[in-house]
């Protein structure tokens, strides 16, 4: 009976609910339910703030992908509201990721803006197998990171691509082969490029990090001479301007360009486990190396030096180490002793390399970890010097003064231990501009660059150089400098093997006055010490107005020519020198200003560049 009583009252209620609203009105209204489906829109740009068309955009949960558009948009449609990854991929760039939750869609839309990394950066090298006559390795597992890796292929080749320009770290691994590591810095890029020299599995190395086959790559140290450090100790000897050792790139683990020096460090970074790292006096920590050709006139090499974080009862441990690459087992020798020094003053030690005269070996600066755990050191270099004796204090190199040219720092010595270079073509245009704290990043570029600050040697005489000026590297007079037409307030030099096909000089250059015309000179020095001023054909900018140029006693030749840049190259003037006599002849060329007249003005010499054809 009660259960007939339930029935008729449910039989009921939807009796009234049908009268009253309609059967559909007591079932839930559609119009309360949440949206399910929504879209993902946004845009893509690079780490430079540019649309980026053609990224693959990939949705979780999603079939297929889309791609931006040239104005970097994209639109997934359809797409269930709720948490998804987001991957954007592209070649030349670095995969990125984000992640949208349901709370991020608003009236059914995601938005979402990403930037990608530019990476078209790449390493390439061939792998060789040093203990089978250095023939190509193949199957070497190359890795930059836990996921990133290659396998040499039959040539020994290996290749990553979509790369940033930052430090890398190569290991090479082979069943057989102990593994070995290389370190890729972002001076090895060229034009986006890092080309590493041959590797050598199965070779030991000789220095930390390299085999024999890489010292024989190494960075040639051409000159006598090379100053590191901001400091104006000596001005102008010494200044950031003039002292140009961190424009080499032979360097291996930690070093900074500091006021005081170069500086070699120990590697203490404790998130990399440098602290974990054992101590070891045989292999340097980090160093710098490059290879020298060793004469009676450069055997004694002077190593002007101080420290930081170092003390009497904890100094910092270094050494000079010789790889003669023409033995038949070369190792890494230490010339003399190996080296403590604890002070803040600069001191001068000597190193005796008699016994490689005659020979072009490889020459390694570097320091010693000698305690595990945290352990920190710097020795800071002010100067490496080549002579036939010890250079002191801060003197210029010893030597004997080059007959005719008393004055110019410019030894006999140096004249004949100079290594004639190959770079035939030279900039003055830095690419890396700025001022005195900049020049660590300039400085550095300009091997790659073709640039003079690098490839000639510059002697700082009298007067200080402005590196980064848009029209050129510029060499002055003092202001208040007496006249003197026979030495140069400031020159560059370099040694070429004169040929023909290579015995035409061009240099274009400006000046900054109308009313006072510059004085400079070329001049060749053989290693018979003859000395012949060059007198060069001027040709005045194209349609520079206010211009003059005339040789002044045979030596020397004075302009004006108020005119040039980067964009109106055809404006410097044009100097043209005919080398030919000196066909078949190592010739030494040094390029100079002096003070031509009396004047309150700092005579310049503007230059662009120089090229041997």
């Amino acid at each position: 009976m009660k259960t007939s009583k339930i029935l008729n009252l449910i039989a009921g209620m939807f009796a009234v609910c049908a009268m009253t609203l309609g059967v559909s009105a007591c079932q839930e209204d559609p119009s309360e339910q949440p949206e399910t489906k929504g879209t993902i829109q946004g845009t893509v740009v690079d780490n430079l703030g540019n649309p980026v068309e053609g990224v693959t955009v990939a949705v979780s949960d999603v079939e297929g992908t889309v791609a931006t558009a040239a104005d970097g948009t994209f639109k997934v449609e359809d797409v269930d509201i709720d948490r998804h990854t987001l991957k954007f991929t592209k070649s030349g760039y670095l995969e990125a990721s984000t992640s949208v939750s349901a709370a991020k869609f608003v009236d059914g839309v995601a938005t979402v803006d990403v930037t990608i990394q530019i990476a078209n950066a790449r390493i390439s090298g061939k792998v060789l197998d040093a203990q089978a006559e250095n023939t190509p390795l193949a199957g070497v597992l190359v890795s930059i990171s836990e996921t990133r890796n290659v396998t040499t292929g039959e040539d020994g080749s290996y290749l990553f691509e979509d790369l940033l320009i930052q430090d890398y770290t190569l290991t090479f691994t082979k069943q057989g082969y102990p593994t070995a590591t290389k370190n890729v810095t972002p001076s090895d890029f060229v034009d986006g490029v890092a080309q590493i020299a041959d590797f050598g599995m199965g070779a030991s190395e000789i220095l930390r990090g390299l085999t024999i086959n890489e010292l024989k790559n190494a960075e040639k140290w051409y000159y006598n001479a090379y100053r590191g450090g901001r400091n104006g100790d000596d001005y102008p000897h010494f200044d950031w301007s003039t002292d140009f050792m961190c424009t080499l790139h032979g360097f291996v683990g930690w070093w900074e360009e500091q006021n005081e020096g170069t500086t070699i460090q120990i590697r203490n970074r404790a998130e990399d486990g440098d602290q974990e790292r054992p101590a070891d006096d045989q292999m340097f920590d980090s160093y710098l190396y490059g290879s020298k050709m060793i004469t009676d006139d450069n055997k004694i090499l002077t190593v002007k030096a101080r420290t930081h974080a170092a003390s009497a009862e904890a100094p910092c441990h270094w050494a000079v180490m010789v790889v003669d690459l023409s033995e038949a087992d070369p190792k890494a020798v230490v010339v003399g002793e190996k080296q403590t020094l604890a002070s803040e003053n600069y001191t001068d030690i000597n190193f005796d390399l008699s016994a490689y005269v005659g020979k072009e070996v490889v020459i390694a600066i570097g320091t010693f970890r000698m305690e595990t755990g945290d352990y920190w050191k710097q020795l800071v270099l002010r100067r490496l010097a080549f002579g036939p004796a010890a250079t002191t204090e801060w003197n210029w190199l010893s030597g004997k003064e080059v007959t005719g040219l008393e004055g110019w720092k410019l030894t006999e010595e140096m004249v004949r231990s100079t290594m004639t270079i190959d770079q035939k073509v030279l900039t003055a245009i830095s690419e890396v501009g700025g001022n005195r704290d900049n020049y660590r990043d300039a400085y550095q570029s300009w091997k790659e660059a073709g640039h003079i600050g690098y490839w000639w040697s510059f002697m700082p005489v009298k007067k200080d150089p402005e590196p980064f000026p848009s029209e050129g590297f510029v060499i002055k007079t003092r202001h208040d400098a007496p006249v003197d037409m026979t030495k140069p307030e400031a020159y560059f030099y370099a040694k070429y093997a004169i040929a023909a096909g290579a015995d035409k000089l061009t240099l274009k250059a400006r000046n900054f006055s109308s009313a006072n015309p510059t004085y400079f000179g070329l001049v060749a020095i053989t290693e018979d010490m003859t000395v012949t001023p060059l007198v060069p054909k001027f040709t005045p900018g194209e349609g520079v107005e206010n211009n003059m140029g005339e040789a002044v006693g045979g030596q020397l030749f004075k302009f004006i020519n108020e005119d040039g840049g980067q964009g109106n190259p055809e404006k410097y003037a044009t100097f043209e020198y005919d080398l030919s006599a000196f066909d078949g002849k190592n010739v030494v060329l040094a390029l100079g200003v002096v003070k031509g007249e009396e004047s309150n003005n700092e005579d310049k010499l503007c230059i662009y560049s120089i090229t041997l054809n």
